[in-house]
């Protein structure tokens, strides 16, 4: 069976399904008799296992083989969002991530000749937000690294899939993304106009105090974006700027970080800014929160807490699951002599799935050096609903 072939059955309830997997693969993909299991499975929440390595200060990059799979480290996410606009005048957000966790440390694997074993288990979200008619749509599925159901590559091709679901790369800085689900779909040719750019230290991301509490982390700031958009029983063809963040880690939030409020901003005069805010119980911004502009000419200048300043200015409470979430921002960088104002294009961007988070499009309007600036991003805000420490 491969991934063109195989249908996916979805059931009712999203949790179920949560339950289901990972009752259904632990008995699938280990053996009925097993000397040293590993970790407890809980969905995606599971404590760093030692035996994975671990991220410890910056390495050298190298492109396409790092655009897939690192399977010595737990945790690993591709992560692709974008703002295109249509003829009619429609405009439309997307997302599409692809996360791999692994079960155990490869060393500790059974050796299966089954083709359906697996250390692997992969979940992808997909969700599109139409502006005009003020509606958002989101998906999840889940299936094991295995059988050809779902996975990732560097070489000869990047590669990750989850079933139909895909991001392929075709050419040496162009890649494709498609998925559908329930009357909404995506076709989309992506342009890198940039290159892969390095977060943090040359692409070392540290996010808290404990050795190996970081992650590595680069991602493709400026995709050229064409393709096909369907919701329901409307096809456009659309055209704007895409995102893409690649990071892979063995590591948690530490003790006290509960979530993170991610801004991933594109410049009409051609910069792009990464800004995350790592939040910890008692409502203050940890030292470790960072960020990092790009400017038109690909050049970074990487930010500290000191640097920036992220102030909600109005709050949205979701209908469904009772969690606030902030709803609209100035981000100001003094060193930059920059305001920008940050406004979600609808309210209700919230995922509720077997995580609950709010991620959507915004828009930017703003000034720098007295100079009108605008543009468009993502924003993701984890940790409102329940806290993320220990998830990822």
């Amino acid at each position: 069976m491969n991934r063109e072939s195989f249908r996916v059955i979805k059931p009712a309830s999203r949790w179920l399904i949560l339950l289901a997997l990972v009752a259904g693969l632990a008995c699938l993909i280990w053996p009925q008799q097993q000397p040293a299991p590993g970790p407890a499975f809980d969905g995606f929440a599971m404590t760093p296992d030692p035996g994975f390595a671990h991220a410890e200060g910056p390495i050298s990059f190298n492109f396409p083989n790092d655009f897939g799979p690192h399977p010595d480290f737990q945790t690993e996410w591709w992560y692709y969002t974008g703002n295109l606009q249509a003829a009619t005048g429609d405009h439309f957000g997307f997302e599409l991530t692809f996360f791999r966790r692994a079960l155990v440390p490869p060393a500790q694997m059974p050796t299966r000749s089954s083709d359906w074993a697996a250390n692997q288990i992969y979940m992808a979200h997909f969700a599109l937000t139409g502006v005009r008619d003020n509606s958002f749509h989101p998906f999840e599925r889940f299936s094991r690294g295995a059988a050809g159901l779902a996975g990732a590559t560097g070489l000869p091709v990047y590669q990750a899939w989850l079933e139909d679901w895909l991001v392929e790369q075709t050419g040496p800085r162009s890649f494709h993304l498609s998925a559908s689900d329930s009357g909404a779909a995506i076709d989309l040719n992506l342009e890198d106009l940039k290159g892969p750019v390095l977060q943090g230290d040359h692409g070392y991301s540290q996010k808290g105090p404990q050795p190996g509490n970081a992650s590595f982390y680069f991602s493709q700031t400026r995709l050229q974006t064409k393709g096909t958009l369907k919701l329901g029983d409307n096809a456009f063809q659309v055209n704007g700027l895409s995102w893409m963040d690649h990071e892979y880690s063995t590591s948690a939030l530490d003790t006290d970080q509960v979530g993170w409020d991610w801004f991933a901003i594109q410049l009409d005069d051609g910069s792009e800014l990464t800004i995350y805010d790592l939040r910890r119980k008692d409502g203050s911004i940890d030292a470790y929160s960072r960020g990092l502009i790009v400017r038109p000419d690909g050049t970074t200048q990487r930010l500290t807490t000191v640097d920036f300043a992220i102030h909600p200015e109005a709050t949205w409470k979701s209908p469904r699951s009772g969690a606030t979430y902030p709803s609209r921002w100035t981000l100001s960088i003094s060193s930059e002599n920059l305001e920008l104002q940050i406004t979600p294009y609808i309210a209700d961007q919230e995922l509720r799935l077997s995580f609950t988070y709010w991620e959507g499009a915004v828009q930017v309007q703003g000034a720098q050096n007295g100079k009108h600036l605008a543009g468009s991003g993502y924003v993701e805000l984890t940790g409102y609903f329940q806290s993320l420490q220990g998830q990822f």
